[in-house]
């Protein structure tokens, strides 16, 4: 306690020097406040070099009509965001992303938290398991894609599969339905494992003496899951969503190797259609609009999920 109190007094010392002597500028606090600042300048010359100027002239070149061709960069104004509007694509394509989105979190996160429970029983052979199923998110994302592209065609290893039991695939990648089903299945199984982890380290972290008491009280399984389990581990649902949910949005290799957005428009989510306009077409004027659509979507479902979390997860008041 005494020597808190010396330091308190030689601090206020330094900073306030007795009458008629000049105060000095670099003061204790100023130091400690430029360290502080030198320490946090790497991150922030980082984000705004590759964060906010990025989204600036995201939003200026959207503004613009820009022919690499032909050599003119032309200010439109608003008419990149009328054409948007006009368009007659964008309703297939955002039905398109919906549905893969949907998709993708819906399974991967149940998926993921059956895993997680099943893993956390501490059974014979479960470090074998954990490894199997996070393995593949340490695989190239093109490899893995490219090796699925071979196993989802007509003759592929999946219908050399289905052929043994007596039936007869289709061509998974060549069907409207089975397309964007393969497509989100295929994610499912790349990622899956990470959000199994998340969810593993978030159950290993309950107090058992938790189970135990509810246990007595009566509560089977089922009741302790919803009750117990759910309700703690609700912090790493919220995050484990909103990653997906990020994820699933910015979803192109996979597109871009099985479907090439088709057959027809059936798998041209936005993040596709975004690269056909842009650098298949070269409207790069266009092609920012979309991607300020794209940033728009992805900060409202993000701030939605943000705000939805006082209703449901843990500690949160």
């Amino acid at each position: 306690m005494a020597v808190t109190q010396l330091t308190r007094r030689a601090a206020g010392r330094a900073d306030h020097p007795p009458p008629g002597r000049a105060r000095r500028f670099w003061t204790i606090a100023r130091r400690d406040a430029l360290v502080g600042y030198l320490f946090v300048a790497p991150q922030l010359a980082g984000s705004a070099l590759f964060v906010l100027l990025p989204l600036g002239l995201v939003g200026w070149y959207s503004l613009q009509e820009w022919n690499v061709l032909a050599g003119t960069f032309e200010f439109v104004g608003g008419d990149n965001y009328a054409k948007l509007l006009a368009d007659a694509n964008l309703r297939s394509v955002l039905t398109a992303s919906a549905l893969f989105s949907a998709g993708l979190v819906v399974l991967n996160l149940s998926l993921a938290l059956t895993l997680a429970v099943l893993l956390n029983q501490r059974l014979r052979g479960t470090t074998l398991f954990r490894t199997l199923f996070f393995s593949p998110v340490l695989v190239s994302l093109v490899a893995w894609t490219i090796v699925w592209q071979f196993l989802l065609q007509k003759d592929g290893g999946v219908n050399g599969l289905l052929a043994v039991a007596g039936v007869e695939g289709p061509n998974w990648l060549r069907g409207e339905a089975t397309a964007m089903l393969s497509v989100v299945v295929v994610q499912v199984i790349k990622n899956v494992g990470l959000n199994m982890v998340l969810f593993l380290a978030a159950l290993q972290g309950v107090p058992r003496q938790l189970y135990e008491a509810a246990q007595l009280d009566g509560a089977g399984a089922w009741r302790r899951f919803r009750s117990v389990t759910v309700p703690l581990i609700s912090p790493t649902i919220l995050l484990t969503s909103i990653i997906t949910v990020v994820g699933s949005l910015q979803v192109f290799a996979q597109i871009a190797v099985l479907t090439q957005g088709g057959p027809g428009t059936s798998t041209t989510v936005l993040v596709y259609y975004l690269y056909q306009q842009a650098f298949q077409f070269r409207h790069f004027g266009y092609g920012a609009t979309l991607s300020v659509l794209l940033f728009v979507i992805v900060a409202a479902l993000t701030l939605l999920q943000w705000r939805l979390r006082r209703r449901w997860v843990f500690h949160e008041s």
